[in-house]
């Protein structure tokens, strides 16, 4: 739920982003844990945060049958994966549990890499999928049966671009 409700701090279609604005964008990272209770982000954090999220988003985008995301893409993960470091913690009950070292912005991004990759082992990261309309792109999780969930709901996305297709088909006749 953390990388969904990340990736969707842009909503693209509104072009509402809730990291453009360092206040804004605090209170949504402090309250989501990516961000320590008493740190403020610069405007370097938030371009950073914004590349990791739209990497984030190429690699939601080949979930739902997209492209690979290139190597360029790809560059803000490579870089939160090589500049920080998580730390072990074993609980009371003996389960290991790994977080980022650091209060930062960058350093708590490592935890979205951590998810993920709990995610892509336990099988369920396959389901985090984005919305085929390309100007949405919005990430959900699909629930469905068969995993084959498409749009981020079928009632907005989903009618229009059925719609659009219908027309172009039927203009091509």
């Amino acid at each position: 739920r953390l990388v969904q409700a990340f990736v969707n701090t842009l909503d693209r279609e509104s072009g509402q982003d809730r990291l453009a604005q360092v206040a804004d964008a605090a209170r949504w990272l402090i309250d989501n844990g990516l961000l320590g209770p008493d740190a403020e982000p610069d405007p370097d954090d938030l371009q950073t945060a914004a590349g990791v999220r739209e990497a984030l988003r190429a690699l939601i985008v080949q979930n739902t049958g997209g492209p690979v995301p290139g190597a360029e893409v790809l560059t803000p993960l490579r870089r939160i994966a090589a500049e920080r470091r998580a730390v072990a913690d074993v609980a009371g009950d003996g389960r290991v549990h790994l977080a980022p070292d650091g209060e930062s912005v960058p350093a708590r991004l490592l935890n979205l890499l951590l998810i993920i990759g709990e995610a892509q082992t336990d099988g369920t990261w396959a389901n985090l999928k984005a919305c085929a309309n390309e100007d949405c792109r919005w990430a959900f999780y699909d629930r469905s049966r068969n995993h084959g969930g498409t749009w981020c709901e079928m009632a907005t996305c989903g009618n229009k671009l059925k719609n659009r297709e219908f027309r172009a088909r039927r203009k091509g006749d």
